[in-house]
């Protein structure tokens, strides 16, 4: 698990993965386009790509996949090894630590395989390197010997599809951004798409819903496929408790209150950081630094996983200045944006 899931794993609405959790997701993942809800215009492009691809009989061209976390770019990866009927290897970019460990991987790769890397914008400089060869030429460099004896070989490998995914494509370098010839960024999803995914998932899990239920699962999804299936799964485990095993809207109501998380999907942690803006520096601006410091998280977390969605539903603004509170902010806590910004902080 990475730094960021340890920190996350307390959040029931966090977009991050989860390996101690959220192991009954890989059930719920779909394996083919056709099972994929949302991101149509993607997977029409997609579907083209492969097709072409396997007409030619060869490796479909390398992929690349940004976006925030929780919104299926993994699940792609994958469902492009099934479309291809290819082998699927998966890394992350802090597990190659050195040239070698990326070699014994290309050498081993198999041919039109899929080789994918997670957060591939921190790969280290010297991995990365190897990769350009690799993906442009199918051979990577390997240096034998020390010293003035030391000479370089090429190694030939086989023909493989990178594919690379990240929520920062803003870190990943020119040089190995502009190597990748099919490039997507995903977006959030909307109302109707992330019901849908959750009426998939219940048959699945094999538990009744109905519509109002699965309505206020999805207003409080955060747009993240992700967050519905991990709510879902808990008002599962609600319902079998204080109900019949049967996921009604009294269940889910019940449920949202006892997880404190309110109809617009914000929890406890997520209210902290707009009341801290609010009330501790009259709404802002404040440094990233300065807020993450306050709710006693790393800067990081704060902004990939907690701004984007606080962002995405206009409660949060990003200036040149710092982090803003805005007036649907003010509105969803309750709170009067003249009087707190005339009186100053409340503490």
């Amino acid at each position: 698990m990475s730094d960021k899931a340890k920190e996350e794993d307390k959040r029931i609405n966090s977009p991050v993965y989860n390996d101690s959790e959220d192991v009954e997701e890989t059930t719920l993942r779909p394996k083919y386009l056709k099972e994929f809800v949302g991101q149509d215009k993607l997977k029409e492009n997609l579907s083209v790509f492969i097709t072409a691809s396997k007409q030619r009989n060869e490796s479909l061209d390398h992929v690349f996949f940004s976006g925030p976390p929780g919104l299926g770019k993994t699940t792609l990866a994958g469902i492009i090894a099934n479309e291809m009927g290819v082998q699927f290897r998966a890394t992350s970019a802090p597990a190659l630590e050195k040239p070698g460990d990326l070699a014994a991987i290309l050498t081993s790769i198999g041919e039109k395989n899929i080789f994918f890397i997670d957060e591939i914008h921190r790969l280290k400089a010297v991995v990365e390197e190897m990769l350009y060869s690799a993906m442009e030429d199918f051979e990577i460099d390997v240096v034998i010997g020390q010293g003035p004896g030391a000479r370089s070989i090429k190694i030939p490998i086989a023909p493989f599809t990178l594919v690379g995914a990240t929520t920062k494509a803003g870190l990943v370098s020119s040089p190995l951004y502009s190597r990748f010839g099919i490039t997507a960024r995903l977006n959030f999803y909307t109302l109707k798409d992330i019901k849908r995914i959750i009426y998939r998932s219940a048959k699945i899990l094999n538990v009744s819903i109905d519509e109002k239920s699965a309505s206020l699962i999805a207003k409080c999804s955060r747009g993240t496929p992700r967050v519905a299936n991990r709510l879902l799964r808990r008002m599962r485990d609600f319902a079998q408790v204080w109900g019949n095993g049967e996921i009604n809207t009294a269940i889910v109501s019940r449920g949202l209150k006892s997880l404190e998380i309110d109809k617009a999907g914000l929890d406890r942690l997520d209210r902290d950081i707009l009341k801290t803006i609010i009330q501790k520096y009259n709404g802002g601006p404040v440094g990233s630094e300065t807020l993450a410091i306050s709710i006693g998280e790393a800067v990081d977390t704060l902004e990939d996983v907690y701004e984007p969605y606080l962002i995405q539903i206009g409660y949060l603004k990003r200036t040149p200045r710092g982090r803003m509170a805005t007036e649907h902010a003010y509105n969803h806590l309750g709170m009067d944006i003249l009087k707190d910004r005339e009186q100053g902080s409340l503490f």
